[in-house]
């Protein structure tokens, strides 16, 4: 299972940035994508996460209403919609697939397949 994150940048704070999940070799019917995030010197945070129908997204509490996730099933695409980007969210930002109902937590045993991130800096 092969996901490819894109999309990253730099950025000034205040500003929008909008990630791609691609995931080419699977059908993205099947899962759960959620969105995770490390900062340097950081543990890993989980951002949001989307239900295999595209409902029931949950996000963390650092980026709700700030954030969105949606997800194109024709394309094999997971999106990241940030607006209103602060320094604090400046991490690599990974997708990762799991159960087509998203957990109720994140908790990474889970979620399984991982991609290799994407660079995010927001800077003041």
């Amino acid at each position: 299972v092969q996901l490819v994150e894109s999309g990253g940048g730099s950025v000034q704070a205040g500003g929008s940035l909008t990630l791609s999940c691609v995931t080419p070799g699977f059908t993205l019917n099947y899962y759960g994508i959620a969105w995770f995030r490390q900062a340097p010197n950081k543990p890993r945070e989980g951002v949001s996460c989307i239900g295999s129908t595209g409902g029931g997204a949950n996000f963390a509490d650092s980026v709700k209403g700030r954030f969105t996730t949606s997800r194109d099933t024709a394309s094999k695409t997971v999106y990241l919609h940030m607006t209103n980007l602060n320094p604090d969210d400046t991490a690599v930002y990974s997708c990762a697939t799991t159960t087509p109902v998203c957990p109720q937590t994140f908790a990474s045993k889970y979620f399984n397949s991982w991609g290799q991130g994407t660079q995010v800096t927001v800077f003041s």
